[in-house]
C-alpha cells in the first residue's frame, strides 16, 4: 500500500469509521461522490478556447521550449522494436548528453517491458527514468494475474516507472470497483516506483467521464494520470487535458496529495506542447511545472523542440 491509498481500514472518505463488512464498491462510490461531475463538454471547450487565445503566446519562449524538451518521455512502442533498435534509441540519449551539455536531457525513455533490461544496461545518463508500458498495453484486456506478472517483470528488469491502461471496458460498464481494485493491485506491485494510469480519453464519451476516471485512478493509487496510449484516435486533446488537470487540482485540495500529469499521443507540433504547458500552468500553477510533475509522451516532438531551441533543423532522435 502506498501513502496515497486513502482507503485505509480505519476510516472511509466521508470521515466515519466503518466496519469491515462494508463493500468496496460503496467505498469507491463514496470517494467519487465527493467530486463534482456537473461539467459539460461545451463549458470545457469554451474555457480551453479562452486559455489558448489569451495565454499560450506568453509561453512561446526559448525558456519554456527548453523546459518542454526536459519533460519529454522519449517513446518507442513499435512491433518492429528489437534489442538493437532499442539500444540505438538509448544511445542517442547518451550522445545527446555529450553533445548538448547545456540543454536538459529528456525525462524518460519509455519502452515495452521486454526491453527494460536493454535500456537499463545501455543508459548512461543520470536522472533519466526508464518507463515501461505494462498490463497488456494498449488494450488492457487481460486477466489481472497477467498484468501483475508483466508489471513485476518490468520492475525486476529495471523499469523505474510503470504506465498502465485503466480497464476502459469495465469503466464504461460502470464496474468502478474492479477498475479501482486493479489499479490498486498494480500499484502494490510497483511499490515505491511511480505508476501512471492511462485513461484513454478518446474512448470516454464525455468530459464528466474523463473527470470520473481521473478521480477513480488517483484514489486507487495512480502517481500520474495520462491521457492516451497513442494507439487510438483522438489522443491527447486540450479539452481532456483541461478536465484531468481540474481533477488533479480538486484531488490535491481535498487530500493534499500531488499527482502528476502526462499528455501523450497526438502531440505533433511545438504548438501542441505549448498548449499543454499553458493548460497545466493556468489550471494547476507553478508547482506542477517541473519535469517531475509534468511529462509529455512523444518522440516526434523531441526533434522539433531541439530544432527551435538551437535555431536550426535537427533530426537528432
Amino acid at each position: 500500500m502506498t501513502e496515497h491509498h486513502h482507503h485505509h481500514e480505519h476510516e472511509c472518505p466521508c470521515g466515519h469509521e466503518h466496519h469491515h463488512d462494508e463493500r468496496p464498491e460503496d467505498m469507491y462510490q463514496q470517494a467519487l461522490n465527493l467530486y463534482d461531475y456537473n461539467i459539460t463538454d461545451a463549458e470545457v471547450k469554451k474555457a480551453v478556447k479562452e486559455i489558448i487565445s489569451e495565454k499560450v503566446h506568453e509561453n512561446d519562449t526559448l525558456e519554456v521550449k527548453k523546459f518542454l524538451l526536459g519533460s519529454v518521455e522519449l517513446t518507442t512502442l513499435k512491433t518492429t522494436d528489437s534489442e538493437e533498435s532499442v539500444m540505438a534509441f538509448t544511445e542517442k540519449v547518451n550522445l545527446f548528453d555529450e553533445q548538448y551539455p547545456n540543454l536538459p536531457h529528456v525525462a524518460t525513455i519509455c519502452v515495452y517491458p521486454c526491453f527494460a533490461k536493454t535500456v537499463a544496461e545501455t543508459l548512461e545518463v543520470d536522472g533519466v527514468e526508464i518507463a515501461c508500458v505494462s498490463g497488456s498495453f494498449p488494450s488492457s484486456q487481460a486477466q489481472i494475474e497477467i498484468k501483475v506478472a508483466e508489471t513485476a517483470f518490468a520492475v525486476r528488469d529495471g523499469a523505474t516507472e510503470i504506465d498502465i491502461v485503466m480497464s476502459v471496458g469495465k469503466f464504461l460498464s460502470g464496474d468502478y470497483e474492479t477498475v479501482a481494485e486493479e489499479i490498486s493491485e498494480l500499484k502494490a506491485v510497483c511499490g515505491k516506483k511511480k505508476m501512471k494510469v492511462i485513461l484513454e480519453t478518446g474512448a470516454l464519451p464525455s468530459c464528466a467521464d474523463i473527470k470520473k476516471a481521473s478521480i477513480l485512478s488517483m484514489y486507487a493509487g495512480a502517481d500520474y494520470i495520462k491521457t492516451s496510449t497513442g494507439k487510438l484516435e483522438p489522443a491527447a486533446t486540450p479539452e481532456a487535458a483541461y478536465v484531468m488537470c481540474q481533477a488533479i487540482k480538486e484531488y490535491y485540495e481535498k487530500t493534499g496529495i500531488q499527482i502528476g500529469f502526462k499528455p501523450a499521443g497526438g502531440l505533433n507540433t511545438v504548438m501542441d506542447a505549448l498548449i499543454m504547458y499553458t493548460i497545466v500552468k493556468e489550471v494547476l500553477g507553478e508547482k506542477w511545472l517541473t519535469n517531475q510533475w509534468f511529462r509529455m509522451g512523444t518522440s516526434r516532438l523531441a526533434n522539433q523542440l531541439l530544432s527551435e531551441v538551437i535555431g536550426e533543423e535537427k533530426k537528432f532522435f
